[in-house]
């Protein structure tokens, strides 16, 4: 097997919680050496967030897998010039910080461009780094709304729901780790220099809009929410059966045909009709309650059954009690096991995608506060007398 395809890039991050983070440990599962640099106290907020174990979040063990902790006082003039010293033999920065912090500090990507020529900057921010909005705070649940995502989302007539998890940081992250792969492949097999990813949580969730927007330039369409259903294309809901719910996508034409036989509703399989979308989008309601009143007679596993006889798309709705045992998430090695600095045996998701000649890995446990400091300081050039004395001024930690 092949070595991982990100080994000897060096990632220096400085965002907190989600977006940066996200984007970094996206690239240090292949392979990437990535040095978290975090506040000294309490270190990134994420620490802190959702259930803890011993007094740290069992979310940041599956973060922070694969990074080093380097404890670093941003807002001193000596841990500036410490990130700048650690960002000139970098090759690649990672923030995601209000659009001006960076230039506050003297870290602008200007005075990192003079440094270091090759450095590639990814920049991830509610708003981007342009714009009216810019300055503005912004989270991942205000730029699912800027999207049109939280429009959508819910029953009708009812308020926007959201999804539970914050979909606008990760896929920010997703899009700035595709981003500064782009940009290291522009900078080393083609010649180039180092450039900024402009990452906007709001854009990244746009770029997903589908036809939302070409629909609306076209027919002034504003498509609204519809709970489980997906307007404009049918059959595809979720069905009540006696002991729950089960998802049944019959929206292709072979599948809808199949599946009206398996249900016994030939009438409607053989409509003409009803053999393509455009004319079952317009009798969604009818099919949908044909399939709801074969389902609801049945129970979920008899449903599936009958559904994977008839080799239609369907499945039951996992809580992660059903993903944590679920035979297919075993058989494909989806969820990993880590044992982190407390000793307690955390799961988590797996490195995905899965590449066949050069895997990524989950190569080490998430670090304590500050627990690469000095061995990445040392290696950056300062001395045990320089270390100490940046650790009495508060600097370093």
């Amino acid at each position: 097997m092949a070595g991982q395809i990100l080994a000897g890039i060096r990632v220096l991050e400085l965002g907190q919680l989600i977006a940066g983070p996200f984007a970094a440990k996206t690239l240090a599962d292949f392979g990437a050496q990535v040095v978290k640099i975090e506040p000294p106290g309490q270190g990134d907020p994420l620490r802190k967030w959702r259930l803890l174990h011993e007094g740290t979040s069992v979310w940041w063990e599956a973060q922070s897998r694969n990074k080093q902790s380097v404890c670093v006082d941003l807002r001193q003039p000596e841990g500036q010039d410490i990130v700048r010293q650690l960002a000139a033999e970098a090759d690649v920065l990672i923030e995601n910080f209000r659009p001006g912090t960076l230039e506050k500090w003297g870290l602008s990507w200007e005075t990192l461009h003079a440094l270091n020529p090759r450095l590639i900057m990814l920049r991830i921010s509610g708003y981007g780094q342009t714009g009216p909005k810019a300055r503005e705070p912004g989270f991942a649940a205000i730029g699912e709304a800027m999207a049109g995502l939280r429009y959508l989302n819910g029953e009708p007539g009812r308020a926007p729901v959201r999804a539970g998890l914050s979909l606008g940081d990760t896929i920010a992250g997703l899009h700035g780790a595709l981003g500064v792969l782009l940009a290291l492949y522009q900078r080393d097999a083609r010649g180039g220099q180092g450039q900024v990813i402009d990452a906007a949580l709001y854009e990244s969730l746009f770029n997903l809009s589908e036809s939302l927007l070409p629909e609306y330039s076209v027919f002034g369409a504003v498509r609204e929410p519809a709970g489980a259903s997906l307007p404009g294309i049918a059959p595809s809901n979720a069905y009540p059966c006696r002991d729950g719910y089960v998802l049944i996508a019959g929206n292709g034409d072979a599948i809808y045909a199949r599946l009206m036989a398996r249900i016994g509703r030939d009438d409607l399989g053989r409509d003409p009709d009803l053999a393509h979308n455009d004319g079952r989008a317009r009798r969604v309601a009818e099919i949908d309650q044909a399939i709801g009143a074969w389902t609801g007679e049945r129970g979920i596993d008899e449903v599936l059954q009958a559904m994977r006889e008839a080799d239609v798309p369907s499945g039951r709705i996992y809580s992660v009690a059903d993903i944590a045992h679920d035979p297919h998430y075993q058989a494909r090695g989806a969820i990993t096991r880590l044992e982190a600095a407390s000793g307690i045996a955390v799961d988590m998701p797996a490195v995905f995608p899965c590449l066949s000649a050069n895997p990524g890995a989950v190569r080490e446990r998430a670090p304590t506060l500050g627990e690469h400091t000095d061995a990445v300081l040392e290696a950056a050039g300062l001395s045990e007398e320089q270390r100490e004395a940046l650790r009495a001024r508060g600097v370093i930690a």
